[in-house]
């Protein structure tokens, strides 16, 4: 992912303080990685309009860069996976204790374990509803804890069900897609209750078209974690196909490993595709525009439901033609003959054909692209989901003081 340097979007209208005090928001997220990739422009936006921001998160390598934004930063130890039953009761406990010292005015869950653990919390911390913070529940994609298909998730899906409609009733939920707009209403939260908010936001003015690479062979460029989710063994796969047919294509994978995801794919995994010709592993990647200088399609074969994905946005902000599968989320970007091409999850052979489609033909490329770039300004750029999510956070601070 890339992080645009400060500054460059105009700041908010200033938020009114409510008796003379600025309202306090705090972020309930995983990973300190996570916030600043898809969640600093609106917590900036936020800062500008007058809120005191507070960042909760597992503390990795981007502490010192939220504080020095002047957020005040809450180290939290938990992580995304694996924290066991004992872990649970613990971070379960943490926030509750950090929700009574803060005593915020909102709290903006992210992503479904804040949502299910801070919910949770903020019952704990405050039994009486009076004093209770407002809450925003952003569910960014209901992801494989509602699509795996296996004996142990199909167990644990009705009470992760029970357990998210709970913690998001009584607040605001964001969702980044109509199908889990769709699904949660289903679960009982009021569909007046829940904001469809496409996305995190992509900046236009630092991800901007860019020329196609000249020279062959055509490069096509998956952008994600290295995850089995994310459709990577199936892009490799459908390259593999094409190139044994002489096909002159190219596959770029570019970002980490992540070893607190079970799916993730090992390095040593990673670097045994990459020996094959034709297939390159970038690992991460600082400014993700280096990798659409160089590759002229964007793949995203994921296997589960997403939110919005950003990668294909950042992509489709440099004009590029996108192609992935045809699931939820990936829908919202992917628009058949106007951005890119859909194909059926886990289809390489349907994937190996929609590269293969548009390696061969330039003028279909620059088309699509074209129509990527004018349907992130028009519906996924920073400026509109910072507007949509500081109405939010204004309608449930009115609402609270009313309560």
């Amino acid at each position: 992912m890339t992080f645009p340097e400060p500054g460059c979007a105009s700041p908010p209208p200033v938020l009114a303080a409510e008796g003379g005090r600025r309202p306090k928001l705090l972020f309930l997220v995983t990973e300190d990685w996570y916030f600043w990739s898809h969640r600093l422009p609106v917590a900036r936006a936020a800062r500008d309009a007058g809120f005191a921001v507070v960042v909760a998160a597992h503390v990795g390598r981007h502490g010192e860069r939220i504080a020095a934004e002047g957020f005040a930063l809450r180290p939290l130890a938990w992580r995304r996976r694996g924290d066991g039953l004992f872990g649970a009761l613990r971070a379960l406990v943490a926030i509750a204790r950090l929700y009574r010292a803060e005593r915020p005015d909102l709290v903006h869950h992210v992503a479904l374990k804040p949502v299910l653990f801070g919910g949770l919390a903020r019952r704990l911390a405050f039994p009486c509803k009076a004093r209770a913070p407002a809450v925003i529940a952003a569910v960014m994609g209901l992801g494989s804890g509602f699509t795996e298909g296996g004996l142990a998730a199909r167990l644990r899906r009705p009470a992760l069900r029970m357990a998210l409609a709970a913690a998001a009733r009584g607040g605001r939920v964001i969702v980044q897609n109509p199908e889990d707009q769709a699904a949660l209403a289903a679960l009982g939260v009021a569909l007046q209750r829940i904001a469809l908010i496409r996305g995190s936001g992509v900046d236009t003015a630092w991800f901007v078209p860019l020329p196609e690479a000249q020279s062959p062979p055509v490069t096509v460029a998956l952008v994600a974690r290295m995850l089995r989710q994310k459709g990577v063994l199936e892009a490799v796969a459908a390259v593999r196909q094409l190139r044994a047919r002489g096909l002159a294509v190219e596959l770029l994978l570019a970002g980490p490993s992540d070893p607190g995801n079970a799916g993730s794919l090992t390095p040593r995994e990673l670097m045994a595709l990459a020996a094959a010709p034709g297939i390159e592993w970038l690992g991460p990647v600082a400014d993700v525009r280096t990798v659409w200088r160089r590759a002229a399609i964007a793949v995203l074969p994921s296997t589960y439901g997403e939110g919005v994905p950003k990668a294909l946005l950042e992509a489709a902000a440099c004009a590029r033609p996108l192609i992935a599968t045809d699931i939820p989320g990936c829908r919202e970007v992917v628009r058949p003959g106007l951005t890119g091409l859909l194909v059926p999850p886990r289809d390489i052979a349907g994937l190996a054909a929609a590269i293969a489609a548009l390696a061969g033909d330039p003028a279909r490329r620059r088309r699509l692209g074209e129509g990527a770039r004018a349907l992130v300004e028009r519906a996924f750029a920073e400026p509109i989901v910072i507007r949509d999510t500081l109405a939010l956070y204004r309608e449930a601070l009115r609402e609270r003081t009313r309560r």
